[in-house]
């Protein structure tokens, strides 16, 4: 039997060239690892555009900030939590071009206070946000996220654009914002679109030509547009990466006609997120349990959803491997098997379908305590990671330059409960 995923290796040893077993004997399981050899090369491979801004909710350490801000990377940042990681990570808001960007549709009142106080440029996803920044800070300038109309991406949940997204301001709201603008003395001098993660070259040149449309709606204030993220990267066979040599040059021409018709520079963007740090993550647990259930074989893991949603939320693939501890299966046969977590929930299962359907993968065969890696687990893994079931989240590793850092503790009972408290009993 051959495996499904040629890309990936189905034994694995070394992650960046360190033994899977040394770094779990020292650090424990579950736990991500990132290898930073990987990100660089991420971010050499977009050095066309004039700015790569990481939109840091798909992996907000802040040991990974500071590496990107150290390789010239700016960052988007969609909450105030979010600001201050940036800030922690030595990011400068007035940097040229802005080290941190406000992105959002809303704003609470803490963000609010925070753009303000910080003086940060927004990117506006919504007409109300052009009028509650223009009421505390009138005069600024700002960058609009338009909804195209239309959207794609690899699932329905991660597309950002159309009319069933909440995202963005729609395209036929233009002429209303910029009224609203002039009333508060704002300038709009960025656009940015973005309809969907994971989606394809086709769709992405469609955003070229709509953006363009409305660059002339909006005229020569504008100083920037973005290309947005939503760059793939291959989970399993038959995916691929976007020509990004093709993926630039439509944007550069969009950028040049636009230069032609306002009669000055433009700077374009790009807003990355997943794909600078998904294929450098991996998860890592300890098969726990190989056990039958009719004809279904189950690996069971101590990872669970609460360390990995992303198969949960909307049935996404990761690439699996084993490393074998202490013995060596005979031969190279591959065994069909359903790989699930230690959580009290039947969706506590990692090789899963959207809309929750089982599926088995073809993996070496294991046994208890041989370790079991979850790949390209860069992306949307440990920032989407909860305490549920009581579990405490997993640490963090960085290796660079053949170096390992615990970049975040595994999290202790104490940290479980902080802030909680127990009220006095009520009165007799």
């Amino acid at each position: 039997m051959s495996s499904p995923d040629a890309l990936f290796p189905v034994v694995r040893s070394q992650i960046a060239g360190q033994l899977i077993e040394s770094l779990v004997q020292q650090y424990g399981t579950p736990c991500y690892v990132y290898d930073m050899a990987t990100i660089r090369q991420k971010v050499a491979d977009l050095q066309a555009f004039d700015v790569i801004r990481y939109a840091q909710k798909a992996c907000s350490n802040i040991a990974i900030l500071d590496r990107l801000r150290r390789l010239g990377v700016v960052v988007d940042a969609v909450s105030a939590g979010e600001v201050q990681r940036a800030l922690s990570a030595g990011f400068d808001p007035h940097s040229d071009p802005h080290g941190i960007v406000y992105t959002a549709d809303v704003f609470d009142q803490e963000a609010l206070a925070m753009v303000k106080r910080l003086g940060l440029h927004v990117n506006c996803g919504s007409p109300d946000m052009i009028d509650q920044l223009g009421r505390v800070a009138p005069g600024s300038s700002v960058t609009l996220r338009i909804n195209p109309g239309f959207g794609h991406g690899h699932s329905q949940k991660t597309n950002t654009g159309g009319p069933q997204s909440k995202h963005g301001i729609w395209h036929e709201e233009i002429d209303s914002c910029l009224r609203l603008a002039d009333v508060h003395n704002i300038a709009i001098t960025g656009l940015h679109m973005h309809i969907g993660s994971g989606t394809d070259l086709e769709h992405l040149s469609q955003v070229c030509e709509s953006l363009e449309k409305i660059a002339v709606q909006v005229g020569r204030t504008l100083t920037s547009i973005s290309a947005g993220g939503g760059l793939p990267v291959p989970y399993k066979q038959g995916q691929s990466y976007v020509d990004l040599g093709r993926y630039y040059q439509l944007w550069d021409q969009t950028r040049k006609h636009l230069e032609g018709l306002f009669g000055h520079r433009l700077r374009l963007e790009i807003e990355p997120g997943r794909y600078l740090v998904a294929e450098s993550g991996f998860l890592i647990a300890e098969i726990r349990s190989v056990k039958k259930m009719g004809q279904n074989t189950f690996y069971l893991l101590d990872a669970g959803f609460n360390d990995l949603a992303r198969p949960i939320l909307y049935g996404a693939y990761h690439p699996i491997s084993i490393c074998h501890r202490g013995h060596q299966p005979p031969g190279n046969e591959l065994v069909e098997v359903v790989v699930g977590g230690p959580l009290c929930e039947s969706g506590d299962i990692f090789t899963q379908e959207e809309g929750g359907f089982v599926a088995k993968r073809s993996l070496p065969a294991a046994k208890v305590g041989d370790l079991l890696v979850l790949e390209v687990a860069g992306a949307y893994g440990f920032v989407m990671s909860s305490n549920y079931n009581g579990r405490f989240r997993a640490p963090e590793l960085l290796i660079e330059d053949g170096q390992i850092h615990c970049i975040r503790s595994r999290e202790t009972y104490e940290d479980l409960i902080r802030g909680e408290k127990i009220p006095p009993p009520p009165k007799a």
